[in-house]
């Protein structure tokens, strides 16, 4: 019983040692905390309207002049960078400022409000105070480092009177 004790004590003294030793090994150190910037993007449509380029297959038409909002919060720090749709109703948000200290479940876009009065009512989110999800898309290398790229797809409004849109 003594040799076998002595034989796993060896063995656990060698598995630490050559554990130990590996990181002298010249194995190269873990990689620091990777800061980045994101970038958020999406479209705004009015739904049921026919303007310039409508949309058959989902039956909208962009909404270019959006006002848009990337707003993230943790704890006391918040941050809310603007932006606005453009002629085909996409917008992109690039933050300039590094985003270690948020991740992209306490991030959220809004679009308060329709630039159309006539196509006013929100239809998808249905509450403009809800705002819209982060979905990662990919890391793209931009000059400051990385920017994570993600999407929030479609919001969606409509009008009060869908046979009012012109």
């Amino acid at each position: 019983m003594a040799l076998l004790v002595k034989c796993v004590l060896l063995s656990l003294s060698a598995v630490v040692l050559s554990i130990g030793s590996a990181s002298a090994m010249g194995l190269p150190p873990p990689p620091p905390m990777v800061n980045f910037s994101i970038g958020v993007q999406g479209v705004v449509w009015c739904k049921s309207c026919r303007y310039p380029g409508y949309f058959a297959p989902m039956d909208a038409s962009p909404l270019p002049g959006a006002e848009v909002y990337l707003r993230c919060k943790h704890g006391r720090r918040a941050l809310t960078v603007p932006g606005r749709s453009g002629p085909g109703g996409y917008f992109l948000i690039q933050t300039s400022q590094q985003m270690s200290a948020f991740t992209s479940q306490q991030c959220r876009v809004y679009v308060p409000r329709s630039p159309a009065r006539v196509c006013g009512v929100a239809d998808y989110p249905s509450r403009a105070n809800k705002g819209l999800p982060l979905k990662f898309q990919e890391f793209v290398k931009r000059d400051n480092g990385l920017q994570g790229m993600y999407s929030v797809g479609n919001r969606l409004f409509r009008p009060k009177y869908p046979g009012r849109c012109y």
